[in-house]
């Protein structure tokens, strides 16, 4: 089955390629599937795995392949403009390249490998979201396609808190994973609303992540959800204050004020857990004790992917204190940059920091540039949700799955693709007068009638 799986996935590639450009009304699908799979991949069994160890204690079990990586490449390939690399891909590449040399630095070389080939599927996807992003059309559907994905795992939370669960976790396996991803949901679709567009699914998209936040129950989901939305809210109208945008906060509020009683429940059941989570107060500086040891003794990194066997095999989290159970000895520290320290030294660390910097430097320097620019509304979300992202990743290591990188990948290559855009229509303004300036348009598929 592992065989067919992988020859399913392949030849999807093709088969996209060849539906994309002979079906340019329907192109948009495409559009939205882009959003919609990181939700559904791993309910819809749409992977396959080249190389797979499924009992691997690491969070790269393989060398895994997706849908979603096959429809990036057939946007790619049937999308000719604008080439090139975007904006910071080559941030990118550099933290790739420093997943790459941990490999050299593991004890298990394989395992390590697993982690640079998920960086790799995540560029691809980044070139392929920001052709695509300065097509207003292409990024609605985008949009959609987010909107339908966070409304599908809230009607999964929504059954399972009906059915007795404390904390729901959707599809995705953890509510942590499923709060955390929720930051590139609900805040770039409010950055929508906020920039003018209307449609009733972008309102269902925020309204859905802010009841996923609420049935996961997620400390910092909660936290930096709410924190993200005010950023995002205030900065938006600093940018420029419109009625539509009052109108819109007027909407955030109401939406807040009707899921209250789901988060107020949510914080007071886990503040009923309040010995529980001294507990594990105690086992995060664990964790942090045993990570910053090994940094210490390995400035190159443990290897991509091997904190967890690191920390056991060579006694870090014994000298920490952490508990030997398998729930405690099975985590990663619940700190991403500590665990990009510990696993790929500070190469990989500086590379990661460099990376999240240049991306919202760049967002907040787009989304002020031009305050008329109702594109700096939607950049801006996208910044924003990095910059909760960034945050939250003082707290939890889940940002290192495939399934957070996918939709990091997605508000990357809007920035970039909108960057990219503007500085397009920059260079064409500059130009020296040799008849009429041809306006920039932004690039499509060749044949769309988007």
């Amino acid at each position: 089955m592992r065989f067919v799986a992988i020859a399913l996935v392949i030849l999807a590639w093709p088969a996209l390629i060849a539906w994309i450009r002979s079906n340019p009304g329907k192109r948009h699908w495409a559009y939205f599937g882009i959003g919609l799979l990181p939700f559904t991949l791993n309910s819809w069994n749409l992977d396959a795995s080249w190389i797979t160890w499924p009992a691997w204690p690491g969070y790269a079990k393989g060398l895994v392949t997706t849908l979603l990586d096959s429809l990036a490449l057939a946007i790619i390939f049937t999308h000719r403009t604008p080439k090139g690399l975007p904006p910071f891909a080559g941030y990118l590449i550099a933290y790739i390249l420093a997943a790459m040399l941990s490999v050299a630095m593991s004890e298990v070389p394989m395992a390590s490998t697993f982690y640079a080939f998920q960086l790799l599927r995540m560029l691809i996807l980044v070139i392929a979201v920001a052709k695509l992003s300065a097509n207003p059309k292409a990024l609605q559907w985008i949009a959609y396609g987010l909107a339908a994905g966070i409304a599908y795992q809230a009607g999964f939370t929504i059954w399972q808190k009906l059915n007795g669960a404390f904390q729901a976790a959707g599809t995705m396996g953890h509510q942590n994973l499923l709060g955390l991803m929720t930051h590139f949901v609900t805040l770039p679709l409010l950055a929508m609303l906020l920039s003018g567009a209307r449609g009733k699914i972008i309102m269902v998209g925020v309204v859905s992540g802010l009841i996923v936040v609420a049935l996961g129950a997620s400390r910092g989901a909660i936290g930096f959800g709410i924190g993200g939305i005010v950023l995002l809210i205030l900065l938006s109208l600093i940018r420029r204050s419109t009625p539509q945008k009052w109108r819109i906060v007027g909407f955030a509020a109401v939406t807040l004020v009707l899921t209250a009683p789901l988060l107020t429940s949510a914080i007071n059941n886990r503040l009923g857990q309040i010995a529980a989570s001294r507990s594990r107060a105690d086992e995060r500086a664990q964790f942090e004790t045993a990570a910053k040891a090994i940094i210490a003794d390995h400035p190159m990194g443990i290897g991509a992917n091997q904190y967890v066997v690191a920390a056991n095999t060579k006694g870090y989290s014994a000298r920490a204190g952490v508990s030997w159970n398998w729930t405690s000895r099975s985590a990663n520290v619940h700190n991403a940059y500590l665990l990009v320290a510990a696993e790929t030294g500070w190469v990989g660390l500086i590379t990661f920091f460099v990376m999240l910097f240049s991306v919202i430097l760049a967002g907040l320097r787009f989304a002020f540039q031009d305050r008329r620019d109702p594109r700096g509304e939607i950049v801006l979300g996208c910044t924003v949700a990095v910059i909760a992202v960034a945050a939250h990743n003082l707290y939890e290591w889940v940002f290192v799955t495939y399934q957070a990188q996918y939709l990091f990948s997605i508000s990357i290559g809007v920035i970039a693709g909108m960057v990219r855009a503007r500085a397009m229509e920059t260079r064409i303004k500059r130009r020296p007068a040799t008849g009429q300036i041809i306006p920039f348009t932004p690039p499509v598929a060749v044949g769309s009638p988007i």
